[in-house]
C-alpha cells in the first residue's frame, strides 16, 4: 500500500484554520492528520462520510445534482436576504464560491464562530 503525504494542509473544521496539518492517505481515505487536533483529526478521518448518501436531495428524496443546482437557485432567487452559512466544514475551494455566490445574490456571510 502506498501513502500520500500532503504537507502543510488547511483545516477549516473551526476558526482557527490550521494551515499546517501532514495528512497520511491510502487513495482511499485519510489516515493521520498530523498536528490537528481531536476536532481536526475526526474530521480529516471521517470526511469520506459523504459516499455513504445521495448526490443531491429535493424535499428529502434523492434527486440528480442538475435538479438540485435548480431547486437551489429557484430558493436563492426568491430570498429576500440570503444567508450563507456553515462554511467551516468545507475546503477554502468551496469557502471562496460559496462567498462568490452571496456576493452575486445579496447574500450575507457568517459561521459558527459569530455565535
Amino acid at each position: 500500500m502506498s501513502l500520500t503525504v500532503v504537507k502543510d494542509a488547511t483545516c477549516t473544521f473551526c476558526g482557527c484554520v490550521c494551515d499546517d496539518i501532514e495528512l497520511h492517505a491510502d487513495g482511499e481515505r485519510i489516515l493521520k492528520a498530523n498536528r490537528a487536533c481531536s476536532l481536526g483529526e475526526a474530521w480529516f478521518r471521517n470526511h469520506t462520510a459523504e459516499r455513504l448518501y445521495p448526490d443531491a436531495l429535493v424535499d428529502g428524496k434523492p434527486a440528480t445534482v442538475d435538479a438540485a443546482v435548480e431547486a437551489a437557485a429557484e430558493f436563492l432567487y426568491e430570498a429576500n436576504m440570503p444567508l450563507v452559512y456553515g462554511l467551516s466544514n468545507i475546503t477554502c475551494e468551496a469557502q471562496r464560491e460559496a462567498v462568490a455566490l452571496a456576493e452575486l445574490i445579496g447574500g450575507v456571510v457568517d459561521s459558527h464562530t459569530s455565535l
